[in-house]
C-alpha cells in the first residue's frame, strides 16, 4: 500500500509530462521511502529503472546493460554494454524518438566504483538534451555524497538537472494516514516513538496497543528496530561508537556542547565535527533562541524521534531486553512516556500552526517558527517560550504546549501573557495547545481577551480528518 507523497508525484509527473529532457536529483536519508515513490512514479511508463550496487564497475555496468535489454527487449539478456558511456549512448538515443525514464536508484554506489561516470553523464547531456526526450533520475541514500557530487556548484553535474527533492520523513498529519486505527492519543504515541519515516512506520500495527507495539518493535531482540540505529550509523559513518555516544548523552539531556563533550569525554571541537554530521543526517538539530542568528547559547537536541526514542530507553536496557525482559523494560519506560511527549507535542503543534498559516487562517503570518529561551529581568529568573512567530517584527504569535492529563490552567495562560511582555511586539496573539482540553478558569480569560486561541489535541486530529 502506497500513502502520501501527492507534492513529490505532482512534481515529477509535471516534469514527465513536459516531453523534453529532464534531469531531476531524488535524494534523502534511508528508509526514507525513495525507491517506493520511484516504483508508484514509473508505474505504466516506458521506464528503464536500475538499482546500483555496492560492487566494482563490471558488476553494475553488466546490471545496467541487463537493465536496459529487459525493458527495451522485453526479455531477460545475457549481453552487456561495453562501457557505460556505450549503455547511456543507447538510452539517449531510444529517447530521441519516444518518451523515455531512466532510473539510477543508488547512484553513489555506481559512480564510486566508474569514477568517470558523472563527466560521461555531463557530457552526454549537454550533447543530447535539444534532442532526446529522456527524463532522468539519479537517486541516494548517501546525503553528503548528492549534495557534495551532484547538486554542488563544483561538481560536474550541476547546472544541468531540472529540478531537485529532498525526500524527508512524513510529518504527523501524513503519518496518522498509515495509522488509521489507532485511537487519537495513540497516533502522537506511535509518531513519538518511531517519527514519521515510512519503513520505520510499516514496523507498527494500528490494530495492538502503545505497549503491545514497543514490545514487539524495541524490545523485541529480533525485531527491525531492535537494531536499526547502530546498524544505520554503520552505513552512513566511519566511527559509529563516537556518534552513538554523542546521540546517547543528547537523549539523556546534555544539550549545550560543553556537555556533551563532558559526557563523551571527547573535545568540543571534536564534538562538534560529529554533530556536524548528524545534523546533515537529520538525526539532530541545532536550536538557537528564536530571533537569534548566532548564539552562545544553542542547545542541540535530537530531531529523529526513532532515534529519540531508542537511545533513551532502548539502550540503557539493552541486557534485559536480550535476556527476554520486555514486560519489566515497558514497566520503567511507561511512567516517563507522558514526559517524554512533551518535545513531541510541541513539534506537533508547530506542524499545525503552518497548517492554519497556509489554509489562511493563522492570525499572524509567521516567517519561521522556533523556540525561545533566556533571562526575564522581572522575575530575575530564566524563562522559555515553547513556540514563537513573527510577522514583520511587528507582530508575533506565543504558544505553549501542554501534553498531560490535566487540563491546562489559567496560570499557564498568565505565565505565556507575561512573558510576551519581556518582546515589543504591537500585535499579539497566544495558542494553547492542550491534549485534555483547558479549565473554564483559562476558557473564559481566554475569551475576554479575544487574542488566544485554544486548541485541544482532538480538535487537531478533527482538522486533519483522521
Amino acid at each position: 500500500m502506497f500513502i502520501g507523497r501527492d507534492r513529490e508525484l505532482r512534481s515529477l509527473e509535471q516534469l514527465y509530462t513536459s516531453g523534453r529532457f529532464e534531469f531531476a536529483v531524488l535524494y534523502g536519508r534511508r528508509r526514507v521511502g525513495k525507491t517506493a515513490l520511484l516504483t508508484q512514479f514509473i508505474q505504466k511508463k516506458k521506464a528503464i529503472y536500475f538499482m546500483g550496487v555496492e560492487s566494482n564497475a563490471k558488476q553494475n555496468l553488466e546490471n545496467f546493460s541487463r537493465s536496459i535489454l529487459e525493458c527495451t527487449n522485453g526479455i531477460e539478456a545475457a549481453n552487456s554494454f561495453a562501457s557505460f558511456q556505450a549503455a547511456l549512448e543507447y538510452v539517449f538515443k531510444l529517447a530521441e524518438q519516444e518518451r523515455m525514464l531512466l532510473v539510477i536508484d543508488e547512484y553513489p554506489y555506481v559512480a564510486h566504483a566508474s569514477k568517470s561516470l558523472a563527466s560521461t553523464l555531463q557530457l552526454l547531456i549537454d550533447k543530447n538534451k535539444d534532442t532526446s526526450r529522456l527524463m532522468l533520475i539519479l537517486c541516494g541514500s548517501s546525503m553528503s555524497y548528492m549534495e557534495d557530487q551532484v547538486l554542488a556548484y563544483k561538481a560536474p553535474l550541476y547546472g544541468r538537472r531540472t529540478a531537485q527533492i529532498k525526500l524527508l520523513p512524513f510529518n504527523f498529519e501524513e503519518t496518522c494516514r498509515y495509522l488509521e486505527h489507532f485511537p487519537g492519543e495513540d497516533k502522537a504515541l506511535a509518531y513519538g516513538i518511531v517519527g514519521g519515516t515510512p519503513q520505520y512506520l510499516l514496523q507498527i500495527n494500528d490494530r495492538l496497543s502503545i505497549e503491545e507495539n514497543i514490545k514487539n518493535t524495541f524490545l523485541n531482540p529480533v525485531s527491525f528496530l531492535y537494531e536499526e540505529p547502530v546498524n544505520l550509523l554503520k552505513q552512513e559513518v566511519r566511527e559509529p561508537a563516537i556518534y552513538t555516544a554523542i546521540i546517547t548523552a543528547i537523549a539523556a539531556g546534555a544539550s549545550r556542547m560543553s556537555e556533551i563533550s563532558s559526557k563523551v569525554g571527547e573535545d568540543t571541537n571534536v564534538c562538534a565535527g560529529y554533530i556536524k554530521n548528524l545534523i546533515s543526517l537529520g538525526i539532530v538539530q541545532k536550536e538557537t533562541p528564536y530571533g537569534e542568528k548566532a548564539s552562545r547559547k544553542s542547545l542541540y537536541s535530537i530531531e529523529d524521534n526513532m532515534f529519540r526514542f531508542w537511545h533513551r530507553f532502548v539502550l540503557e536496557n539493552n541486557s534485559l531486553i536480550a535476556r527476554g525482559g520486555a514486560d519489566l523494560v515497558y514497566r520503567r519506560i511507561e511512567p516517563q512516556l507522558s514526559d517524554y511527549m512533551g518535545n513531541v507535542f510541541e513539534e506537533i503543534s508547530k506542524q499545525y500552526l503552518w497548517k492554519l498559516l497556509l489554509e489562511g487562517k493563522c492570525p499572524v503570518e509567521f516567517a519561521s517558527l522556533g523556540r525561545w529561551w533566556g533571562n526575564d529581568p522581572i522575575e530575575k529568573a530564566q524563562a522559555e517560550i515553547d513556540i514563537l512567530g513573527e510577522q514583520d517584527k511587528t507582530a508575533a504569535l506565543f504558544g505553549e504546549c501542554k501534553w498531560t492529563n490535566e487540563k491546562v490552567d489559567l496560570n499557564v495562560l498568565e505565565t505565556l501573557i507575561h512573558r510576551s511582555h519581556l518582546f515589543s511586539y504591537r500585535k499579539v496573539h497566544y495558542f494553547l495547545f492542550s491534549k485534555s482540553g483547558f479549565t473554564k478558569g483559562c476558557i473564559d480569560r481566554a475569551n475576554d481577551l479575544g487574542s488566544v486561541t485554544l486548541v485541544r489535541y482532538e480538535d487537531m486530529l478533527k482538522s486533519y480528518r483522521v
